[in-house]
């Protein structure tokens, strides 16, 4: 017969009753779409979909530091992240190792225990000498744990109102066809009711591993990697995550000099890895992990191998790799064509240390011929643009604003062009600048001097002529540097990389910038502090509050957002008010240091003046704002402003009316971002 044991999480009918019935009613919402079993995910972000998950607790991750007993701790935020993911709908199962752990605590407690017993009943005192416990052999440990190791997951999860069961299985129930269809149709019947497997091999019973004992295309159970493994894919699971004591598969032993952690590891790349020694308890190892894994996957089965022991991210790191977070080791099937980001960056910190010692005229003449690359190119660059645009149109998703920003013309290329020459120009003392020179001794001076930051990575959304601005900054300071954009203008940043690629090959140093192409979320680029030294986000405020937010030991140089005041004063001249209040708003109402709030001095209220800002407003089509106090002043005002610091980013904008200069600049500092602000006076 099947070696298994069903434990239900309670025993009351009617409660059972009551959690299947909410199970049946729960909204079907939460469940995740799902796939059809057969190729595993290619990439880290389609781990949401994942509706059927084996987790996989190792011994290091069970068991306490001492090997006898269990970590509670780490046991209980594992138990509460699974029975999340089970109320979203989806189907877990856990293979979990601790049995033999705790019945090591429960035996030796017994056989002090009696020793203590029979020497004070031989004694007649309580003198208890040459105490000693004998060895335990592990069979018998895990016969006396099972019972307190089921026990303790179903008192966990019955507080997140979760069944529970236990199945006890050994090798021969994989091999016999019979008893394979058995345990496959218990663990279907248990899925279907919402109920959590809890799987174990049957260590009481199960005899010592046989070596090379492998059947061709089958995977032995030798250990509870293996068993995850062959489980994972006899259950059609679309996930494994295996939880161990090390962050994931290095290309060497952890610890030892120069060994690399993987973010991904294919198949094909098993002879770059040595292995080390295998985890201070278990029988697995990092390479059983690997071969199980590797196993997994060729059934199906996605797998990450990641760490379940730390303790500022075990509370969290199961829900994290399902959500598709760069977390451990990720075992995909699918290599990727181009580079991987971290390859990426090598090169890019490589060659950016030959492009800051270039001299000053070289990283001049690289802008100059980039910027002449803008004026030359146009066509190709423009019908690039073409395709961003047409595909952000027929989507509809992107408002006119970034619409706006997301265009290219002519004219806006002639404008980059014209800045980046005046960039080369201040290229010339950007690096090895003497800053200040202290004498300390005789013939012994101090000097503060400029020098590069290293590998800058710059985060922008749908603007491809940040990308020509940026590499210009960067090849002027000697920076490396990596580019991330949105995807909106994939084509357009595409074709503007290859441009600022050939200007730097002009001297040798073309992979200085980097345009980072690969489906890498912005959180994971926040994490690389080794590889990274400074992250420069280039949108709105939101972008830049969440990589502040997501950023892992990385300076953040963030801006704030771009609600800049125009102020009107009762001395101004009519004719620079209109036209200074004209091409703050109307020429790029979408750039971060268009006007979005226009002050006006009490006194210019009534006045033809006040009548043709209004009318240049209606004929550029500008919809306007009332602030409080203006709207007071109107009997019929336009709509009034639901705040005073609002970034618009398009043809909007709020007026206010103040009473003074010095009651303007109050305004602006309480309501402005500190951007860019203007006053309009003839009074000096």
């Amino acid at each position: 017969m099947l070696l298994r044991r069903l434990t239900l999480c309670s025993r009351n009918h009617l409660d059972y009753r009551r959690r299947v019935c909410g199970f049946l009613t729960r909204p079907l919402t939460q469940v995740p779409k799902g796939r059809a079993h057969g190729s595993s995910f290619a990439h880290r972000g389609e781990l949401r979909q994942a509706k059927r998950i084996v987790v996989k607790l190792g011994s290091a991750v069970v068991t306490r530091g001492d090997e006898c007993g269990l970590a509670l701790g780490r046991l209980a935020s594992i138990v509460e992240q699974v029975a999340m993911l089970q109320n979203q709908g989806r189907e877990m199962m856990i293979v979990t190792s601790g049995a033999v752990a705790f019945g090591k605590q429960r035996l030796r407690h017994e056989i002090l225990l009696s020793q203590s017993v029979r020497q004070a009943l031989h004694s007649g005192h309580n003198q208890l000498n040459d105490m000693s416990v004998p060895v335990l052999e592990a069979r018998a440990c895990a016969a006396a744990g099972q019972s307190g190791l089921m026990a303790l997951y179903e008192a966990m999860f019955t507080q997140y109102s979760t069944c529970t069961a236990q199945v006890l299985v050994t090798n021969l129930d994989f091999h016999d066809d019979q008893k394979r269809q058995n345990l496959n149709s218990t663990l279907q019947e248990l899925l279907r009711m919402n109920i959590v497997p809890i799987i174990n091999t049957n260590d009481a019973v199960v005899p010592p591993p046989e070596p090379n004992s492998d059947l061709q295309g089958v995977i032995s159970i030798k250990d509870n990697d293996s068993l995850a493994a062959r489980l994972a894919v006899e259950m059609k699971a679309d996930l494994l995550i295996a939880l161990s004591d090390v962050e994931g598969l290095y290309d060497s032993p952890p610890g030892t000099d120069d060994a690399k952690l993987l973010d991904i590891f294919y198949p094909g790349d098993q002879h770059t890895i040595t292995y080390g020694t295998k985890s201070r308890v278990g029988i697995g190892g990092m390479e059983a992990k690997v071969k199980a894994a590797l196993w997994a996957l060729q059934g199906g089965t996605s797998v990450v191998i990641a760490n379940g022991t730390h303790p500022k991210v075990t509370g969290h790191v199961i829900t994290d790799i399902v959500e598709g977070k760069k977390v451990g080791t990720f075992f995909s099937e699918i290599k990727p064509a181009g580079p991987t980001l971290e390859h990426q960056t090598q090169v890019a910190r490589n060659s950016g240390r030959t492009l800051a010692s270039l001299h000053p005229d070289k990283r001049s003449e690289i802008i100059c011929h980039l910027a002449e690359l803008l004026t030359e190119r146009q066509e190709e660059i423009l019908a690039a643009n073409k395709m961003d645009m047409d595909l952000a149109v027929n989507t509809g998703l992107l408002p006119a604003a970034m619409l706006k920003r997301l265009s290219l013309s002519s004219a806006k290329l002639n404008s980059l062009a014209l800045g980046l020459h005046q960039i080369a120009v201040a290229a010339q003392d950007s690096v090895g600048r003497v800053l200040r020179r202290t004498r300390v001794a005789h013939n012994l001076e101090l000097e503060q001097i400029t020098v590069p930051i290293g590998v800058l990575l710059v985060i922008f959304e749908a603007r491809p002529d940040c990308l020509p601005q940026v590499s210009a900054l960067s090849i002027a300071s000697g920076n490396a540097l990596l580019l991330k954009g949105g995807k909106e203008a994939a084509n357009s940043n595409r074709v503007l990389h290859q441009l600022t690629q050939e200007a730097l090959s002009m001297h040798r140093v073309k992979e200085a910038v980097q345009l980072v192409s690969t489906r890498e979320e912005v959180e994971d680029l926040c994490r690389l502090d080794k590889m990274i030294d400074l992250i420069i986000p280039r949108g709105s405020s939101q972008l830049v509050k969440n990589i502040q937010r997501a950023a892992k030991g990385i300076p953040v140089l963030g801006h704030s957002e771009g609600i800049c005041h125009v102020y009107v004063d009762s001395e101004a001249s009519v004719d620079k008010v209109i036209k200074i209040v004209r091409d703050s708003k109307c020429d790029y109402p979408a750039a971060c240091n268009a006007m979005e709030s226009l002050l006006i001095h009490r006194d210019i209220l009534r006045t033809p003046l006040f009548d043709q800002i209004i009318d240049m407003f209606r004929t550029e089509r500008v919809k306007i704002h009332a602030g409080p106090r203006l709207a007071s002043y109107l009997t019929f005002s336009p709509s009034e402003a639901k705040s005073l610091r609002a970034e618009y980013g398009d043809l909007e904008c709020c007026m206010e009316v103040v009473d003074s200069m010095q009651e303007a600049v109050d305004h602006i500092h309480k309501y402005g971002s500190s951007h860019t602000d203007v006053i309009i006076t003839e009074n000096e």
